[in-house]
């Protein structure tokens, strides 16, 4: 396929949205410097500058490929669809972030440039073409999760939290970066993804012991950022530990980022060594299927359940990309697409309640049905489609990518799948018995003294907008998954990948 070497403007048709985020944040450090206190500016800002972005994106979905800056950046379709994705999860966590941020008293502005920032990273990461930007980009988001994870210092299990974050987050960097190295290497000193190839094929060293090195290197690498088993050891600690709301954008930005990646690097690298990296793939996401569900039946706090079930949505979501076919990766996006809903809908219920309550912990949402239907309602299209609860968005959304692994030949993966998906059905399911339940007995007295902040049923409130929006998406998404389906199909072209 020709692709288009646009000069204009410096490349900067390139990188608009880049470009939106980037003036945000200089319009967003020139208020903190004029202005005394925060300001709810502040967020209206950040989630306009966002929102535009995204409508930036859309029109080039249908524009040829472009690589600028050398060849270190390229712009196509299937990289804007992540970029899209990752900035409707920052979107959609700014208003979560409110009354959280109001409650702890915690500072806005660095709060707000630590968001766009992460989020500037991952869009970078989606487009990057050569190693150096691979490596950087994942590293800018990384630097600031780091210090979002640790936000609340005060906070001593914030603190465990950002140190085994930054610790366990440098051991992997540095492998991801020694599998780089190799790679270097053994191409010839090119740095640039397709001149890579080129490079370990004139050498003949693309079956060499040292390409397997790298492979492997780059995997654990990727899997640390995944958080596939067995390199989910931080996830747990991390979720409980760190601000909600920061739980809820690393939940689902740095996957979707971490998913970007791990398409690109794999398909265009090693597209010459296929069977090596499926059958690791498949294990690891074996195991984390596997592992993700049956830790979180175990789960007494709700927000380490809910580090244990992305753990096995990854899984779930390896299965496209194991593919390697357009049907798998339209099946990937898919439900990546319902994964963002429903993880965020989910936590704006944690955060709404643990902001009134303080606690976070399972058994204390007893009867909440009767204080505050509206939260538990909400909770119910979010959480039981993380499941994979029929016939909801996450049915139907976890069915596509297993037929499509079945039509691939992946059939131990897909055996696997829908068993674990039970298992994930039966805890979500005793949650919401618990939420509904209207003994007295077992109403617990954090919901017995549970005040709701506004007298309306429907509050106005940012994070309640948010969850019941998120709530709705999760229920209508399934009702038009077909047309999300041949969007991505219509968009995703598999020479995009390999013929870079």
């Amino acid at each position: 396929m020709k692709l288009e070497f646009d000069l204009r403007l410096s490349y900067g048709s390139a990188i608009s949205p880049e470009c939106i985020l980037i003036s945000s944040l200089i319009i967003l450090l020139i208020i903190d410097l004029i202005s005394e206190k925060d300001t709810p500016w502040l967020y209206f800002i950040s989630f306009a500058s966002l929102m535009i972005s995204i409508t930036v994106l859309f029109p080039q979905w249908k524009e040829e490929p472009i690589i600028s800056f050398s060849g270190n950046f390229r712009t196509d379709t299937f990289n804007e669809m992540f970029q899209s994705l990752i900035l409707l999860c920052s979107a959609l966590c700014i208003p979560l972030s409110v009354e959280y941020i109001q409650c702890t008293k915690m500072a806005i502005m660095e709060f707000l440039l630590l968001i766009l920032t992460a989020t500037l990273g991952g869009m970078f990461l989606c487009g990057a073409n050569d190693l150096v930007t691979i490596f950087v980009a994942p590293e800018c988001s990384s630097l600031c999760f780091y210090s979002l994870s640790g936000y609340t210092k005060r906070d001593a299990r914030s603190n465990e939290a950002t140190m085994k974050y930054l610790l366990m987050g440098g051991t992997s960097s540095s492998i991801l970066a020694y599998g780089f190295s190799w790679l270097y290497g053994l191409s010839g000193g090119e740095i640039q993804l397709q001149r890579i190839i080129n490079g370990l094929i004139d050498a003949q060293m693309y079956n060499s012991p040292g390409t397997l090195v790298a492979l492997i290197c780059i995997m654990v690498g990727i899997g640390f950022k995944l958080s596939l088993v067995p390199f989910h050891q931080w996830t747990p600690d991390v979720y409980e530990g760190s601000p909600t709301p920061v739980v809820a954008l690393l939940s689902a930005a740095s996957k979707v980022a971490a998913l970007a990646l791990a398409t690109r690097i794999f398909n265009i690298i090693f597209s010459f060594s296929s069977n090596e990296w499926h059958f690791l793939l498949e294990i690891l996401a074996i195991l984390s299927m596997i592992l993700g569900n049956l830790i979180a039946i175990t789960q007494t706090s709700m927000k380490r359940m809910l580090a244990y079930s992305p753990i096995s949505q990854i899984g779930y979501l390896m299965i496209g990309i194991i593919a390697g076919n357009s049907n798998g990766y339209a099946s990937m996006l898919t439900y990546t697409l319902f994964y963002i809903f429903m993880s965020l809908g989910t936590f704006a219920c944690i955060i709404l309640f643990g902001s009134r309550t303080g606690t976070d912990n399972i058994r204390d949402y007893a009867g909440l049905y009767i204080k505050d239907p509206l939260l538990a309602l909400s909770f119910t299209p979010c959480s039981l489609p993380l499941g994979g609860f029929p016939p909801s968005s996450g049915f139907f959304g976890k069915l596509y990518p297993f037929w499509c692994g079945w039509q691939a030949g992946l059939y131990l993966l897909v055996s696997i799948g829908p068993f674990t998906s039970v298992i994930s059905i039966y805890y979500y399911s005793r949650i919401i018995g618990l939420l509904i339940t209207e003994r007295d007995k077992e109403i617990t007295p954090y919901v017995t003294n549970y005040k709701i902040s506004t007298s309306s049923l429907i509050s106005k409130s940012f994070i309640e907008l948010g969850m019941v929006l998120c709530a709705v998406a999760s229920t209508i998404l399934g009702v038009i998954m077909n047309t999300i389906i041949s969007i991505a199909q219509d968009n995703i072209s598999l020479s995009h990948l390999i013929n870079s």
